[in-house]
């Protein structure tokens, strides 16, 4: 094991709202991601803050390679555009 990598899960501070997040397909990461920032700012909130960055369909090919080694993805470079947004989206 890396060194610095914690064995235990973080705590969920909205329990409910996770499990709807990922009865609705969003990854484990994303679902805690969202359910502890709503429960921090408050869950309209949360809503409120995204649709400010444009669709990835909009962004060129070497900025979604970008993103995709900013979340630590593998496997992407030979990915056509439409694979490597679903695998950034989907992670």
């Amino acid at each position: 094991m890396p060194r610095g990598k914690s064995t235990s899960q973080p705590q969920l501070k909205d329990q409910d709202l996770y499990e709807e997040l990922r009865d609705e397909g969003q990854s484990k990461e994303k679902a805690a991601r969202i359910s502890n920032a709503a429960a921090n700012r408050g869950r309209s909130a949360v809503g409120k803050s995204g649709g400010k960055s444009p669709a990835y369909e909009d962004w060129t090919v070497d900025e979604l390679h970008t993103r995709a080694k900013e979340l630590d993805l593998h496997g992407y470079s030979k990915l056509n555009k439409k694979d490597l947004i679903d695998k950034i989206r989907n992670h």
